[in-house]
C-alpha cells in the first residue's frame, strides 16, 4: 500500500517507527549495486524491504530419505556422493552426481557441467535442495542448491522465497532481509492499538513481519492461503491505515462550516417533471436534500444503474441551491459527455426556470461570455468538462459541485473546483456499478446513495454473443427489427481503420452496411464531428429519419431514443464490461423488447470469452461490476490508473473483504471516539498522520 504517513523530520529521527525509514543501503551486506538492484522494484527503505513479502517458502525442516522421495516432491535430501560423471548430451556437456543413502539413489545434473562443482569426490557427503522428477531410471533433479559447511541457517526450517531481483540470488537477499528483521522488528513501536490487537487476535507488528519472512509458528500453506495471523496482521495495517485516513478526512470535513440549504417548496421541481419518479429515486433525493440542509459540506456519491434517472435526481439538488442563491457546477470527464448533459437537459432546465450554460475548451469567444455570465451570476448552471478548473473560471456563489463520473477524475482536480466556493456540497455521480469492496477503499469517506430501480415498463434486454463468422445471422436480426418499425444502433471501437489494429471502424462499416442493408438508411455520428453536426444527426435519428445509427462510444451516455431497440457492438471483446453494459443501457427503454448483439473474434477459453459470457448471462450491473473487479483489478476495472489510488502490498480486495470491513469497523470507531487522535495511545499514529487529524 501507498505509505499514508507524512515525511520523516527531524523531530522523528528517535521514533523506533521511524527508523525503519532509513536507507536499504544502512543494511549489512548492501552496497551500491544491490541498492540500485533493490531500488528497480521500489526497495528505497527498510520499510520497503521488511515490506518485500515472500513469493512462497521452502520448507527444509528436516531430511527426506531418498526412498521416500516421489515424483515431482521438493525436498531436502542428505546422501553420499556415489559418483561424480560428465554426461555428453545433444547440446552441451552435463555434470551428473549420484547420491544415494542406506535405501536410494539419485541423480543430479548441472548443464554446462559448472567447473567449481569439480572439487565435490567420490565418498563426500552432500546436501542438496531440489524438485525431482522420474526419469527412466531413477529420480533425478537438475540445478538443485547444495547446503554446504557455514550455510546452517539454510536448513531446518522453512525458507522464505522472494520475488526475483535483478540476480540477487536468493541467498543473499534472505541475509539481507534477516539482518533487517533482527535489527527493526524486536523493538519496533506497534501503531496499532493493543486494544484492537486483543479484539481481533493479531500479534505485535514486529512479531508478525518476523513470522512472515522466517515463520517458526505458522505452516508454509497458512502463510500462501493468508490464513496465518501474521499474515492476516499485515493484511488488517494495510485495510486500517486507509480506513483510518478515510475516517479522519471524513471526521475532518463533517467539522467543517458548510451551507445550510432551505428545502421549502420541494413540490415545485416535482411539478416540472413529465414523469414519475421511482421509489428509489425518491428515497435518494431524500437522502441528497437532508444532507444539503445540514449546515455541514455534503460529500456524497451517486450511484445508479444505467438509465436509472441520476441526472434528474441531479437537477432536483441543482434546483435546491439555485433557489437558495447559489450556482452550480456539473462538471463531465469528457467533452462529448458534458455535450449530452447540456443538450440532454435543456429542457428540464427550462421548466425549472433554471438558466444553464455549457463550458468546454475550443469554444472561442463564446467561452468569453460564459464565462462571464457565471461570474456576474447570470448563470445557474454551470455544466463542462476540465474547462471548468480554469484559473479564468470565477463564479458569482457557487454553492453545489455535481461531478460525473468522479473516477475518472483526479483528486487534485476535484479539489479546484471545490475551492471556487466556499465549502460547498458535492454530489458525485456514477453509472459504473461499484463493488463494495472498491467502493469502501476509492469512496469510504463519501456517504453513498444508490438508485436501485429502473422507470417502470422498461423491459429485460436480451444479450446474445456471435462470433465474426456468423455476421450474417446479425443483419438478419437488423432487417427483422428495423422491418418492424424499430430502430439500431451499431458501435465501433475505432472512427477509422489503423493498420496496426484489426478493428473495425465505424467510417468504413457505415458504407459497408449501406452496400449490405441498401433498403435502411444509415447514419454515422462520431467525436471528431462539430457539435451542431452531432446534434443535427441525433435529432434525425429521434425523428426515425436514420435507422441504423453507426457510432463510436460517443452514444455511451445520455441518449434516450425509445425507438431503438437493438444495439450491436463490433470488436465487443475490446470493451470493458462495464463499458458494454453502458452502451447496452441505449436500448430497452420502452415497452417493446430489445436485444444486445456482440460481435466478437475471440477464444472461448481466453479471458475475452469469459467476460462476454458474464455479460451475456445477466444484466445486473453490480453482478458485472464484481466480475470485473475479479478479472481487470482495481486500476483497469476503473479504467485509469488513478492518481491517489492505494496500491496493496499485501491486501487483496476480492478476496479479503472480511478483513477489509473488520479493518473499517475498528478505524471509525476509533476516530468516532477521538477525532484528534488525541489519547497517549494514539501517539504513534498521531505521529504517521499528522495534518489529517483535526
Amino acid at each position: 500500500m501507498e505509505k499514508c504517513y507524512h515525511s520523516e523530520t527531524d523531530s522523528d529521527k528517535d521514533s523506533p517507527y521511524m527508523n525503519i525509514l532509513s536507507p536499504v543501503s544502512s543494511l549489512k551486506g548492501v552496497g551500491k549495486v544491490i541498492a540500485r538492484e533493490l531500488g528497480k522494484r521500489g526497495v528505497q527503505t527498510v520499510y520497503d524491504l521488511l515490506y518485500l513479502l515472500p513469493r512462497s517458502y521452502q520448507d527444509r525442516r528436516k531430511f527426506l530419505p531418498i526412498h521416500e522421495l516421489r515424483s515431482g516432491d521438493t525436498a531436502l535430501i542428505k546422501g553420499k556422493i556415489l559418483e561424480v560423471r560428465r554426461v555428453k548430451s545433444r547440446y552441451r556437456e552435463i555434470l551428473e552426481i549420484l547420491v544415494g543413502d542406506e535405501n536410494g539413489t539419485i541423480s543430479a545434473r548441472w548443464m554446462g557441467a559448472p567447473r567449481y562443482l569439480f572439487r565435490f569426490r567420490k565418498g563426500g557427503e552432500i546436501i542438496l535442495f531440489g524438485r525431482f522428477r522420474m526419469s527412466v531410471k531413477m529420480l533425478e533433479t537438475y540445478h538443485p542448491e547444495i547446503i554446504e559447511d557455514g550455510d546452517g541457517h539454510e536448513i531446518g526450517r522453512v525458507l522464505p522465497v522472494y520475488p526475483e531481483t535483478g540476480g540477487i540470488s536468493q541467498r543473499r537477499i534472505r541475509r539481507i532481509v534477516m539482518d533487517a528483521v533482527n535489527r527493526f522488528t524486536q523493538d519496533l513501536e506497534d501503531p496499532l492499538p493493543a486494544k484492537i490487537r486483543g479484539a481481533r487476535g493479531l500479534p505485535e507488528l514486529g512479531q508478525a513481519i518476523k513470522e512472515v519472512h522466517f515463520p517458526s509458528e505458522s505452516s508454509p500453506e497458512e502463510l500462501l492461503l493468508r490464513r496465518s495471523p501474521a499474515k492476516r496482521r499485515l493484511i488488517f495495517d494495510e485495510f486500517f491505515m486507509l480506513q483510518l485516513t478515510l475516517a479522519l478526512k471524513k471526521s475532518k470535513t463533517s467539522r467543517q462550516r458548510g451551507i445550510a440549504f432551505g428545502i421549502q417548496g420541494m413540490e415545485e421541481p416535482y411539478r416540472c417533471l413529465t414523469f414519475e419518479l421511482t421509489g428509489s429515486q425518491t428515497r435518494v433525493i431524500h437522502e441528497i436534500i437532508t444532507d444539503m440542509s445540514r449546515p455541514f459540506p455534503m460529500n456524497r456519491l451517486l450511484q445508479g444503474d444505467v438509465g436509472s434517472g441520476k441526472t434528474v435526481v441531479a437537477f432536483i439538488a441543482a434546483w435546491v441551491a439555485v433557489t437558495n442563491g447559489y450556482q452550480v457546477a456539473f462538471m463531465a470527464p469528457t467533452q462529448l459527455l458534458a455535450e449530452q448533459h447540456y443538450l440532454s437537459t435543456l429542457e428540464l432546465a427550462r421548466r425549472m426556470n433554471l438558466k444553464p450554460a455549457l463550458l468546454t475548451s475550443g469554444m472561442g469567444a463564446h467561452a468569453d461570455k460564459v464565462r462571464d455570465g457565471v461570474k456576474q451570476g447570470d448563470i445557474d448552471i454551470l455544466i463542462g468538462t476540465h474547462a471548468l478548473i480554469q484559473e479564468s473560471v470565477g463564479f458569482h456563489r457557487l454553492g453545489l459541485v455535481i461531478i460525473d463520473e468522479q473516477h475518472r477524475f483526479g483528486v487534485v482536480q476535484r479539489t479546484i473546483l471545490k475551492q471556487k466556493g466556499m465549502s460547498p456540497d458535492v454530489l458525485s455521480m456514477t453509472a459504473t456499478p461499484i463493488p463494495r469492496t472498491l467502493g469502501l477503499t476509492l469512496y469510504g469517506d463519501l456517504d453513498i446513495s444508490v438508485i436501485d430501480e429502473l422507470p417502470p415498463g422498461r423491459r429485460p434486454i436480451q444479450t446474445r454473443l456471435f462470433h465474426e463468422r456468423d455476421r450474417g445471422k446479425v443483419y438478419a436480426i437488423l432487417r427483422e427489427e428495423i422491418g418492424k418499425g424499430r430502430q439500431a444502433y451499431m458501435v465501433y471501437p475505432l472512427i477509422e481503420g489503423s493498420e496496426k489494429m484489426d478493428l473495425k471502424d465505424a467510417t468504413k462499416m457505415a458504407e459497408e452496411l449501406r452496400g449490405v442493408l441498401p433498403d435502411f438508411h444509415i447514419g454515422l455520428i462520431h467525436g471528431r464531428m462539430p457539435m451542431d453536426q452531432r446534434e443535427g444527426i441525433m435529432e434525425a435519428f429521434k425523428e426515425g429519419a436514420i435507422d441504423i445509427l453507426v457510432s463510436t462510444t460517443v452514444i455511451e451516455v445520455g441518449i434516450d431514443i425509445a425507438n431503438a431497440t437493438t444495439m450491436v457492438i463490433e470488436n465487443a471483446e475490446r470493451f470493458g464490461l462495464s463499458q458494454i453494459h453502458q452502451l447496452r443501457g441505449r436500448v430497452g427503454r420502452s415497452i417493446y423488447p430489445s436485444k444486445c448483439l456482440l460481435v466478437a473474434s475471440y477464444r472461448k477459453t481466453g479471458e475475452a470469452g469469459r467476460r462476454l459470457r458474464v455479460i451475456e448471462k445477466t444484466t445486473d450491473g453490480f453482478r458485472i461490476a464484481e466480475e470485473d473487479l475479479a478479472i481487470r483489478g482495481p486500476g483497469e476495472f476503473l479504467g485509469v490508473r488513478q492518481s491517489g489510488f492505494y496500491q496493496f502490498r499485501v491486501a487483496n480486495l476480492m478476496r479479503d473483504a472480511e478483513i477489509l470491513s473488520e479493518a473499517r469497523e475498528e478505524a471509525f470507531r476509533l476516530v468516532e471516539g477521538d477525532p484528534e487522535l488525541a489519547h497517549r495511545t494514539y501517539s504513534l499514529l498521531r505521529q504517521m498522520f499528522r495534518g489529517s487529524a483535526g
